[in-house]
């Protein structure tokens, strides 16, 4: 599969992200390793951080001028939250594919919530992972299952195939295999409508970020 300089862009902060999170999974919850290991979390931030903003003159779709109108902004806010709604209704058993690959439990052994922790956290559900995971599963994977050659496409001309595909991996990400498919649908039909991927990016902001506050304000860790 030979990937250009475009696809690698998008691909490789995902890759980081997604390499973190299965060492953070292997990280013994009993502080063997000399450290509170929930900290991994802070990688994140600043690997992938550090990549996308090394990277990010390079994202054409998030230039300037291609900033959402008004009308954009209120639609993916509106998206955003409805997939919320939607997300902490979808976790039936049956509608679940497995456990969290690591889960994020933000409290000490008196139940006490860890608020730098907690920031972390969210910083990295409402900010980081929405423009990562756009970049990625939309703006690369759609429009490359449309075109190999990616990057001239416009999304309004991806087809439902592309959609597809593209939200059936997205599903096998996450535990929550049902509530994903609505997301990733979502999102992908968001980006596709407006030819913008801002949209996406924050409709997928406001969904982890409520769906952050909600969590943290329910004690529902088992969402994070």
């Amino acid at each position: 599969m030979n990937l250009n300089r475009a696809a690698w862009l998008r691909l490789l902060p995902f890759v980081a992200f997604m390499a973190l999170l299965a060492l953070r999974g292997m990280a013994p919850a009993d502080n063997s390793w000399g450290f509170d290991t929930r900290w991994l979390y802070a990688l994140n931030l600043l690997v992938v951080g550090a990549m996308l903003l090394a990277w990010w003159r390079e994202y054409g779709e998030l230039a300037w001028q291609n900033a959402p109108t008004a009308g954009e902004w209120a639609l993916a806010v509106a998206v955003g939250l409805a997939v919320f709604a939607l997300w902490i209704q979808l976790d039936a058993p049956w509608m679940q594919i497995g456990e969290p690959t690591a889960a994020f439990v933000p409290v000490d052994a008196q139940g006490r919530q860890n608020w730098p922790l907690i920031a972390v956290r969210w910083l990295g559900a409402a900010l980081l992972v929405p423009v990562m995971e756009e970049l990625f599963w939309r703006s690369f994977l759609m429009r490359w299952l449309q075109e190999p050659v990616f990057e001239g496409l416009d999304p309004r001309r991806t087809g439902a195939k592309a959609v597809l595909l593209s939200t059936f991996v997205f599903m096998l990400a996450h535990p929550l295999w049902l509530a994903a498919i609505v997301a990733g649908l979502a999102y992908a039909l968001l980006y596709r409508s407006t030819g913008k991927l801002w949209p996406a990016v924050i409709a997928h902001a406001v969904t982890n970020g409520a769906l952050g506050l909600w969590v943290v304000y329910s004690g529902q860790w088992q969402f994070w």
